[in-house]
């Protein structure tokens, strides 16, 4: 069988449930593991006296070993078909969530995050992977945008309904429970998602080295690049974190208000992942709009909303979070319009490129929030707001940086397909 071509018709609803609900039900997983340190961050604080940089580097090894597999993840996904690779890495996960359960100590902490990250690596990658064999290219958009929107339910889940859950258990608990959860949707994605449409690729492994040395080489993929990574980065290092600890220390919020406001900012994450999804198709196929001409001003109010955070109005501190969380989904478009520039082959190469900059980013962007947070007088209660406004600030400054990039460069014309 051969992938479908991008007139194909219309999506059957069998392929729908058998690919795009095991897929969904693993980014699930990854983003709520990304994001749950933000509702147990004081219990860790409490139980192991962690300072701020500390606390950064524990959540952002995640980050780190997420970012390590990209690469030979993208050559995996091409090689082997996204349902093996995925089903085989959530075992990992599990493995990682249960030892961070039974961890005494930081280093091990550490150690059982990194595993988690590790295990998760695929869990959007290969599932754009698969939308790309599986729907129709003027489909994509939309169906990648309910998968992201599936990983803002991830979030949500992170948020206070683990906060509930902390009443019955402890931090510990939950890890044991998500550990379990892991493991069904391993077998979830081996057992249910088809694998007709992916041969396998009997290739040299110098080719596919050579795969992703094409795609770095683009210069298509260096005019958009930076700016969708570190878009992406101030995103997934602050929402997987700082938010909580920022209720607390700047707006002076109790943990349970904290715990619904950082409710309130999935759900606006699982909104704008729905939206921006929904806009650049649409968009796309009414005005010819393209789909990173969407998420460039998406990101670009994304930077403009972090100005006002930094400020710390913190009358509207709830409003201003919540639209940090919608438009900082915006960015995600870039991967389909980069994917789809790149031969068919090429596809989880571009994807992993991409994504292992933005998460090489994110652990830097998060553990050096921790450290600049860190420089400033804290005390029992917190941190100091000065070092959360000092940090923001210098996320923000790399963003617009990256945005003149673009803006210097897109004239050359490479970028007009996209």
């Amino acid at each position: 069988m051969t992938s479908p071509s991008p007139t194909t018709p219309a999506l059957s609803p069998i392929i729908v449930l058998r690919v795009f609900m095991p897929f969904a039900l693993g980014y699930f997983l990854s983003y709520t593991y990304r994001t749950v340190n933000a509702v147990i961050a004081p219990d860790l604080v409490a139980e192991l006296g962690l300072n701020a940089d500390v606390l950064g580097l524990l959540t952002s090894a995640y980050f780190l070993s997420f970012a390590a597999f990209q690469l030979p993840l993208g050559i995996l996904l091409d090689h082997y078909g996204p349902r093996r690779v995925e089903a085989a890495l959530l075992l990992f996960a599990a493995l990682g969530a249960w030892l961070f359960a039974i961890a005494e100590n930081i280093p091990a902490l550490i150690v059982a995050r990194g595993l988690i990250g590790f295990g998760v690596s695929a869990c959007l990658m290969a599932s754009f992977k698969a939308y790309v064999m599986w729907f129709p290219k003027e489909k994509l958009p939309l169906i990648n945008g309910f998968q992201l929107m599936a990983g803002g339910l991830g979030a949500l889940v992170a948020t206070q309904p683990v906060e509930a859950l902390l009443t019955i258990t402890d931090w510990r608990g939950v890890f044991l429970l998500l550990g379990g959860v892991t493991v069904f949707s391993a077998l979830m994605i081996f057992f249910v998602v088809p694998d007709g449409k992916h041969k396998h690729v009997d290739a040299k492994f110098i080719d596919a080295v050579k795969g992703v040395g094409e795609v770095f080489s683009s210069p298509l993929f260096w005019r958009v690049a930076p700016i969708t990574v570190m878009s992406q980065a101030t995103f997934l290092s602050t929402q997987s974190l700082w938010t909580g600890p920022w209720m607390r220390d700047v707006a002076g919020m109790g943990r349970d208000d904290v715990a619904f406001a950082l409710l309130l900012i999935a759900a606006s994450m699982v909104f704008g992942f729905l939206f921006w999804g929904m806009a650049a198709e649409r968009l796309g196929k009414k005005y010819k709009i393209r789909p990173l001409s969407v998420g460039l001003v998406g990101m670009t109010l994304f930077s403009l909303i972090q100005g006002i955070i930094i400020m710390a109005p913190t009358d509207m501190a709830v409003e201003a979070w919540m639209a940090f969380g919608f438009l900082g989904t915006s960015g995600i478009l870039s991967y389909a319009a980069l994917s789809q520039s790149f031969p068919h082959h090429l596809a989880g190469r571009v994807n992993t490129g991409i994504n292992l900059l933005a998460f090489v980013m994110a652990f830097a962007g998060q553990w050096l929030t921790g450290v600049i947070i860190n420089m400033f007088s804290s005390n029992a209660l917190g941190y100091a707001p000065e070092g959360y406004a000092w940090a923001f600030a210098a996320l923000l400054l790399l963003q617009v940086l990256t945005l003149i990039w673009y803006a210097i460069y897109r004239k050359g014309g490479e970028t007009q397909h996209l």
